[in-house]
Formats: C-alpha cells, structure tokens, sequence
C-alpha cells in the first residue's frame, strides 16, 4: 500500500477501535450530507473531532469559538462536551455551507447550543466583540489559512488565562517550513506559528499528523494572561 493507504487504513482502525462514539448517527449523517450537498471534503477526521471534544472537556469549556463552520462536522464533536448551559459560537463565510452546518446541528439536538453566523469571520469577529461575551474558553481556527494570524489576535481578544487556542491544517505540505514560499495560505500559516512562539500571552507548540487527510498537523496554544 502507499502511505496515503496505510495512514487512512490506520485512521479507520483508530475511528472503529477508539473513536467508536465517531460512528454515531447524526455524527455519519453530517459526514454524509454534507458530501451529498458538494461540500469540499475537508471535515476533520473522527479522532480529530474526538480530540477536540476531549480538549473541550479537559478545559471544562462553557464558551467555545469556532471560524470556518463547514458542514458542522466539528461544531458537533465540540458541542457535545459543553454543559447544559454552554455556548458554541461557529462563524461560516458560505451561506449555503451554513445552511447545511445549521440541519447538521438541529439533527444532532444542539441548536440551542450551537449558533452558526454567516459572514465573513473578520466582519463577524468585531460585532461579537461588540457584544461582550465572556471569554471563550476554546477557540477552534479552521477557516481561510492567509487570515490565520488575524483570527489568533481576535483569540487573545476573545479569551482570558487558561483559554487554549488550536490552529489548524498548520504544516501546508511542508511548504509552512520553506523561507522561500510565499503563498498567501503558508505566509498566513507561518506568521501565525511564528505568534504562537513569540507572543507574551501565548505558549504552544505544533504536531504534524498523517491521516485520512494526508500529511497535515495543528497547533495548541494556551493563553496565559
């Protein structure tokens, strides 16, 4: 096999042996309908979306942020770990991809929990802003890669102490460690790792992954003041 087989074979073993709650029916019905609607195919895998329900449990989240919503997919993994009382704000430039993320959501019971705004995430980000909110205590950015280091600094804005950030789809091929690359997604990928390093309210790190989604990684990084 290639290693692009064996990476997704392994991440199928590790959805059907570990992730087994990966094969829930509104969870398979996103994944699903999604497809059937010609969203890109770019949904984090399962035991991505169980990592960040895990991450949203180990921070005790009340409040989560997402930017760049899709089908919903992840909206939901993270929805699930908030308490009866807790609050998922998910920003979606496309409107049909949020009409879509938006039946996802109602399906699997977490409509008034999740609340998908349509917009372009750097005009939706202000007005939330505006609105005071707490702080979010996870912010998820999968969303346009060049605006990467633009949603990191409405993620300090947005958080207070202990929050945690995660960046991903951060090594673009490998592309994000060549000086010499200057496509728009890598420069933005880049400056935004570069932060993570630099940044006095931030401490982090960067994992490369392989999977069902090739050779990708992401980044965590947890506020501290």
């Amino acid at each position: 096999m290639s290693d692009s087989q064996v990476w997704r074979t392994v991440d199928d073993y590790i959805a059907d042996h570990v992730v087994t709650d990966a094969h829930d029916d509104a969870l398979a019905a996103a994944l699903r309908d999604s497809h059937a609607a010609g969203l890109p195919p770019i949904s984090v895998s399962p035991p991505a979306g169980k990592l960040l329900h895990l991450l949203a449990q180990m921070q005790g989240a009340r409040n989560i942020l997402e930017i760049g919503t899709l089908g919903g997919y992840s909206a939901i993994w993270m929805g699930r770990a908030l308490p009866a009382d807790g609050r998922l704000v998910t920003l979606e430039y496309d409107p049909r991809h949020a009409e879509v993320a938006v039946r996802n959501i109602a399906r699997a019971g977490l409509d008034k929990q999740v609340e998908v705004r349509v917009g372009a995430a750097l005009e939706s980000l202000p007005r939330l802003a505006d609105e005071n909110p707490p702080p979010f205590d996870l912010v998820f950015v999968d969303a346009d890669k060049m605006n990467n280091p633009r949603y990191m600094e409405w993620g300090l804005r947005l958080t207070s102490a202990g929050s945690l950030i995660v960046l991903d789809n951060v090594t673009r091929g490998g592309r994000v460690a060549d000086p010499d690359n200057t496509d728009p997604d890598v420069v933005g990928t880049r400056a935004a790792l570069d932060m993570i390093g630099t940044h006095p309210r931030l401490t982090g790190t960067a994992i490369q992954t392989v999977g069902t989604k090739g050779y990708d990684g992401f980044a965590l990084a947890r506020v501290l003041a």
